[in-house]
């Protein structure tokens, strides 16, 4: 199967500039529609140079000396993979996109089965993949509608428990911004001291307006009500790939896996 366009920096790097920044850094697309004097800094937190980028696509790119594979479900914790390796987990609410968007991070790796469903609240268990000898990404069920019974029990353990874990990924849906299932799960990083980062989805279907609004909406909650959220937001599209460079450089930054002087 081939990759997508747009999956590799190659392909991105072929555009002209202003599109070009807006597939790499959606965030910054946005800096010309704010009010004058509206602090950015918090736009420009994690910019990493092109080098930085390309070393990390390499991660997420595999062949036969680095392979990315699919390892095992598990809906209890003594069913979870050793935690062998520095380990991120995606969660969000049912539908807000995360096995799409997963499936876009892993591209350049066509062989791995990420199931995507039409039907919202598909994923039942914590699925595991590994990528090389690197790091593990973990795909936990979705919250809210059609979430598994034993939900909270389930994360609950594995968020308190996985000692390996570097960072958890909030989703939340560009289109319709935080949501009360969301400060549920916002509430449940912070009572645990687990560090985490919001990222907000399906941005390619939002208008500028929305996701504007979303955007500093959300920016001024993680600042003023928040004490484990990194304070960038990260804004993706699986469709046109935008923000998925960047969110694979974090991934691989936040397990180590990259210089940090370079990735600051």
């Amino acid at each position: 199967r081939a990759s997508p366009p747009l999956a590799a920096l190659s392909q991105v790097l072929r555009l002209e500039r202003s599109r070009r920044t807006a597939v790499v850094f959606p965030l910054q697309k946005l800096e010309r529609y704010l009010a004058p004097g509206t602090d950015t800094v918090r736009f420009r937190l994690f910019q990493p140079g092109m080098a930085v980028l390309q070393r990390a696509e390499a991660l997420f790119r595999s062949d036969r000396g680095h392979p990315i594979d699919y390892v095992s479900s598990a809906v209890r914790m003594d069913h979870a993979p050793p935690p062998a390796l520095p380990e991120v987990c995606f969660v969000g609410r049912s539908n807000v996109g995360k096995s799409s968007l997963i499936r876009a991070l892993f591209s350049l790796a066509p062989e791995v089965e990420v199931r995507v469903s039409k039907t919202p609240g598909h994923t039942k268990k914590m699925n595991f993949f590994k990528v090389g000898k690197y790091f593990t990404l973990v795909d936990m069920p979705g919250y809210g509608y059609r979430a598994p019974q034993d939900f909270v029990e389930m994360v609950e353990a594995y968020l308190q428990e996985r000692h390996n874990l570097k960072r958890t990924f909030l989703l939340v849906d560009g289109v319709v911004g935080l949501q009360k299932t969301d400060h549920i799960a916002v509430e449940m990083l912070e009572e645990f001291g687990i560090p985490y980062v919001m990222v907000l989805t399906k941005i390619d279907r939002a208008s500028r307006g929305v996701l504007l609004k979303n955007v500093l909406e959300i920016q001024e909650f993680v600042n003023e009500s928040t004490q484990g959220c990194f304070p960038q937001l990260f804004l993706v599209s699986s469709v046109e790939f935008s923000g998925v460079h960047l969110l694979r450089c974090f991934v691989a930054h936040v397990t180590g896996n990259l210089p940090t002087v370079e990735a600051s």
